[in-house]
């Protein structure tokens, strides 16, 4: 009998390390190209993607046009989480994307913000008063939110007024550094930027009305240099699930 226990116990052990060794070998790394509005949930939703399939995603954060012209010279992204629809649609028609995976992951906000509490209030009257020296935007030609920022002011009829205080930032991080600094009083940044569980964490926001500029939808696509890497197809199939969509609703993205 203990002998044959012995044996059970060996044989046990032995498939145990054959699985970690099997999961080991199944393991892969995704790199992915980021929005730099998206960079608090897909570092949230690396975690759990992670711990649940064993594979690494290794993330770089930057504005999406200046992604588009990294993918077209070779950069070896695999994944591209866009903060617009267009740019991925542009790379798929280019060839430059596996056919039928992209998909809108998420749908943007913008958000006018301010590092003082009080500052900026609910209906964003601030931005029309018009006493502050600094506004900070994203470039509208390579950032999405930067685009829509310029659509808002149109829209209220505030472009000419606005363009001598106007301080662009290459993307929506260095954006919303420049209002977190105090260099620029007022900030056009994406509303998960300042926004976790159903509130603002800091300082003062008013939330953008939708109707005032073009939808953010925001596209997800595997590029043609993850064709053949299983770990790509599991991160797009993950922000799919239920766990990924939680995350992303939770910093105030529409699905």
């Amino acid at each position: 009998m203990k002998m044959r226990a012995s044996r059970l116990a060996t044989t046990g052990l032995c498939a145990l390390l054959v699985a970690l060794n099997l999961g080991t070998a199944w393991a892969g790394e995704v790199q992915v190209a980021v929005a730099a509005n998206f960079t608090a949930p897909i570092q949230a939703i690396a975690k759990d993607f992670e711990q649940d399939t064993g594979h690494k995603l290794v993330s770089s954060f930057g504005a999406t046009g200046q992604f588009y012209t990294q993918i077209k010279n070779g950069a070896p992204f695999e994944v591209f989480l866009a903060a617009d629809d267009t740019t991925p649609a542009k790379l798929e028609a280019e060839g430059d994307t596996v056919k039928g995976s992209r998909f809108t992951y998420a749908i943007g906000t913008l958000a006018l913000w301010s590092a003082k509490e009080g500052y900026v209030d609910a209906k964003g009257q601030v931005l029309k008063d018009n006493q502050y020296q600094h506004l900070a935007i994203a470039n509208p030609k390579a950032a999405p939110y930067g685009l829509a920022a310029t659509q808002v002011l149109d829209k209220l009829k505030l472009t000419e007024a606005t363009k001598a205080k106007l301080v662009e930032g290459q993307n929506i991080t260095q954006t919303f550094q420049f209002a977190s600094t105090g260099n620029a009083e007022l900030g056009f940044v994406a509303l998960s930027q300042i926004y976790k569980d159903g509130k603002v964490t800091s300082g003062s926001a008013w939330i953008v009305p939708a109707e005032l500029h073009d939808p953010i939808k925001q596209d997800a696509v595997i590029l043609d240099k993850g064709k053949d890497n299983p770990a790509a197809k599991a991160l797009v199939d993950y922000l799919k699930g239920p766990k990924a969509t939680a995350i992303i609703k939770s910093y105030g993205y529409e699905l």
